[in-house]
């Protein structure tokens, strides 16, 4: 069960929420808030795993409330300006809703959160089978890590390098980093992280992939290319 909360300055925007949540399985919406003061002390003392977020409020933008949360919990951004979506993705939001939405796009959204938060459970029990969801062309796209043969830092995005296609995205390597199973990825240098079963040989300062791709080793992450070498 997914627990939320809804921040919205509006009533009325409100009250669809708590009509359209009370109908969807899987998520529990345990209170909103039209002051967004009054939800950042709510969070400050209780844990939700996903927000409904609106962007425009007369105290704080939504975006600067999510961006000074400690916990981030996911979040779904509504709004009635289109024009903010690129913002919304940029802080690696699972989706954004255009008012007026129906139950069916809530519906969507909300299946998008539950996706991310079963992945979130896999990447933490580090099972062979898990998989982490990113962004691509406004749509979600499910990528087994047992796919992934590296990662690659490209300004704001990220190329992520898979045995059949590769995948640009935006998102930072410290994010994805945290989506990553520690035992099955390691990063070597400020712009790569690779999957560790692809590395076919390891050098001074370079890495050979199974792929017969040669990559750098930044010298800040050379003691974890040795202690992956003293554990292989």
């Amino acid at each position: 069960m997914i627990s939320c909360i809804a921040i919205d300055d509006e009533p009325l925007a409100l009250e669809v929420l708590k009509k359209y949540t009370s109908q969807i399985p899987g998520i529990s919406l345990l209170a909103t808030y039209s002051d967004a003061i009054e939800a950042i002390n709510y969070l400050q003392s209780n844990q939700v795993s996903l927000l409904f977020l609106d962007i425009q409020m007369p105290d704080i933008n939504g975006f600067q409330l999510y961006r000074n949360l400690v916990e981030k919990p996911m979040v779904i951004f509504t709004t009635a300006h289109k024009e903010y979506a690129i913002d919304g993705f940029e802080i690696d939001a699972v989706d954004y809703l255009l008012k007026p939405f129906n139950l069916a796009r809530l519906q969507k959204a909300v299946n998008k959160a539950i996706a991310w938060q079963n992945s979130k459970e896999n990447n933490e029990t580090n099972t062979a089978s898990a998989y982490l969801y990113i962004h691509e062309d406004y749509k979600m796209v499910k990528i087994l890590f047992s796919e992934i043969i590296y990662i690659e830092a490209l300004d704001d995005y990220i190329k992520i390098h898979t045995s059949s296609r590769h995948y640009l995205t935006l998102l930072s390597m410290k994010k994805v980093l945290e989506k990553l199973p520690k035992k099955q990825f390691i990063r070597i240098h400020r712009s790569y992280i690779v999957a560790k079963e692809k590395i076919a040989f390891t050098q001074f300062r370079k890495i050979g992939l199974i792929s017969a791709i040669e990559l750098p080793v930044g010298d800040t992450y050379r003691s974890e290319i040795q202690e992956y070498k003293g554990n292989a």
